[in-house]
């Protein structure tokens, strides 16, 4: 059985927090608690990403998430081409941490151009049982 459910957050700082919240509640209606703290720091971490480094002014931000027998797909879709890069943060760095995290947490993850102005940044996390490609 594959689903999807999505929703779109205004560029606000508080729809970070509405996007975690977006997601947990989705994982527990899909019952996927395993994973649900490791998603959801992720979606948080894209979500950061994509309000504060490459939103366009004005326009919000998409989170989906997808789910099959095999994994759980996180999207966040922003308005900007520009591909985040992960780096080694300092010690004493405040920021810079987030795509390290991601990296870390999911299984896989990657970015795509998917229209003339924007882009999806991807994450997917293994089901039980289960592989990603």
């Amino acid at each position: 059985m594959a689903e999807t459910i999505q929703q779109f957050f205004d560029a606000r700082p508080e729809s970070i927090g509405q996007a975690r919240a977006f997601t947990a509640e989705v994982l527990t209606g899909w019952g996927l608690q395993g994973r649900a703290e490791d998603i959801r720091l992720c979606v948080s971490e894209l979500a950061t990403n994509a309000l504060v480094h490459v939103t366009a002014p004005g326009h919000g931000f998409l989170v989906r998430l997808d789910l099959d027998e095999e994994a759980v797909r996180l999207e966040v879709h922003d308005s900007r081409r520009q591909h985040p890069k992960a780096r080694q943060a300092a010690d004493t760095d405040t920021s810079g941490r987030g795509l390290t995290l991601v990296s870390m947490l999911a299984d896989g993850w990657g970015v795509e151009n998917r229209t003339p102005s924007g882009k999806i940044v991807r994450s997917c996390f293994k089901a039980a049982g289960g592989t990603t490609t």
